[in-house]
C-alpha cells in the first residue's frame, strides 16, 4: 500500500482494488497451472473515491467482487482494478 495513493486516486464512488490470487493448488495438493486458475474474485481496497460518504468499504478491507468487473491497470507491475464501490459483492471479515 504505502506510497500508492500519490500515484493513482479514484474519483467519485469508484474504488481502487488489487486482486488476491487464490491458493495455487487444490485442498488435495494437487497444484493447479497459471492458464487454469480463474480471474480472481477477492482483493484488498487499496484507495477510494472522493465521494467518501457514499463508499461503505475503507481502505485496508477485503472484499468479494464479481469477476468481470471494473478496468483493469498495472502499476510498477502490480495489477489493480478501478471500480465502481456498489459493484462490491461483500465485505470478508477475518
Amino acid at each position: 500500500m504505502g506510497d500508492l495513493s500519490i500515484k493513482i486516486r479514484p474519483l467519485g464512488t469508484r474504488v481502487l482494488v488489487q486482486p488476491v490470487e487464490e491458493e495455487g493448488r487444490t485442498s488435495s495438493g494437487i497444484f493447479i497451472p497459471e492458464t487454469a486458475k480463474e480471474k480472481p474474485q477477492r482483493g484488498e481496497i487499496i484507495a477510494i473515491g472522493d465521494e467518501e460518504e457514499e463508499i461503505k468499504v475503507k481502505v485496508g478491507q477485503k472484499v468479494l467482487y464479481p469477476k468481470y468487473v471494473g478496468t483493469d491497470i498495472k502499476l510498477d507491475g502490480t495489477d489493480y482494478i478501478i471500480m465502481e464501490s456498489d459493484d462490491i459483492l461483500a465485505i470478508i471479515e477475518e
